[in-house]
């Protein structure tokens, strides 16, 4: 395997970003600093992207921007590229979309494939860690989405915010155990959101149960639901309005009614949420907002107009809707849905 720019930066001892200036903006490094890293690079035969420098087009060109989206089946993706789009037009931009599905082997190769034939790359809620796609992207440019670092612009979509006033809101109906329903293992918006909520319902006094991870669709929300009755718990806030939309079907097949026996909370607000029965109560993410911005973003990067990194960070809020209420008191169906959640789990 051809070595790569996280090789390079372990074995010279400094950070990847760092050892990613050293090619593509070497003045910004001390001589000796520079030095290091080219030798380790010339040692270890680390060959750099070349296709693209990050320069600007030349005058009358359009630069060509690869947005990269884990599943745009989601509307709530659906809703960024759109804005990307839009800001791309804007800017005389042309566009291009490639979705993973939700893969991190693919989202590796789409990547790979699109450094080469792009001016830039905007990848939504990657799979993959920071630091890989960096690597990866080696002198292109990059914008990344719902994934932090300090090695390149990022678009932070802050679930704080809404989960804080999701907690409080269920703790004002008198609810005491929530549930949690996780995304998917490598979301890095997923492990946000289960260390805010760990710690918003640990400063309310409520109970947590935090659920193992599912797919992030509607199949996983309703998979979820069984486990759901069998924590005890009053209220269930999912990953995303997809599951949640799974979690309330789920729970009327185990002859629950929401929210009289359940509250369910989703994230997103996507716009099926306003339509659903009942209409879904959710923390709404501005992803169209972040779509937008990291067009921006990003081309600015590509004009050269600036190198140092930005991190901006959007707030979310929490949108009440009908399908959530006041903790149900105990009840014989609620009994009856409990025993055949446990049947369901075992």
């Amino acid at each position: 395997m051809a070595p790569t720019l996280t090789d390079v930066a372990k074995r010279a001892n400094v950070a990847l970003s760092t050892a990613s200036r050293a090619f593509s903006d070497p003045d910004r490094l001390g001589p000796q600093t520079l030095r290091k890293v080219l030798a380790v690079a010339q040692e270890l035969g680390y060959e750099p992207s070349v296709a693209r420098l990050a320069e600007p087009p030349a005058e009358g060109e359009t630069a060509t921007v690869a947005v990269v989206v884990p599943d745009i089946a989601n509307p709530v993706f659906g809703a960024f590229v759109k804005a990307a789009q839009g800001e791309g037009w804007h800017r005389r931009q042309t566009v291009v979309l490639a979705d993973t599905d939700l893969s991190p082997d693919r989202e590796r190769e789409v990547i790979a494939h699109m450094r080469d034939r792009a001016d830039g790359l905007i990848v939504c809620s990657p799979r993959l860690e920071a630091e890989e796609i960096l690597d990866i992207c080696g002198r292109t440019p990059v914008v990344l989405v719902n994934r932090e670092t300090t090695g390149a612009d990022c678009v932070i979509a802050d679930a704080a915010h809404g989960m804080r006033q999701a907690v409080e809101y269920l703790a004002a109906l008198g609810h005491r155990r929530i549930a949690y329903v996780q995304g998917m293992q490598r979301s890095w918006s997923n492990a946000h959101r289960v260390e805010l909520i760990r710690a918003e319902t640990e400063r309310a006094g409520l109970g947590l149960e935090l659920l193992g991870w599912q797919a992030e669709t509607v199949a996983g929300g309703t998979a979820a639901a069984a486990s759901v009755m069998a924590s005890g718990a009053s209220a269930v806030i999912t990953h995303n309005d997809l599951m949640a939309f799974g979690v309330i079907a789920g729970a009327r097949a185990l002859g629950l009614a929401v929210p009289e026996d359940l509250s369910v909370i989703g994230v997103d607000d996507i716009p099926f949420a306003e339509v659903s029965q009942p209409s879904l109560t959710s923390i709404a993410v501005p992803m169209a907002k972040a779509g937008a911005l990291s067009l921006d973003l990003l081309g600015q990067i590509i004009a050269g107009e600036r190198q140092t990194p930005r991190m901006l960070r959007l707030p979310t809020q929490l949108i009440v809707r009908g399908s959530s209420g006041p903790a149900a008191s105990h009840s014989s169906r609620q009994e009856a849905a409990v025993d055949r959640a446990w049947e369901d789990a075992s």
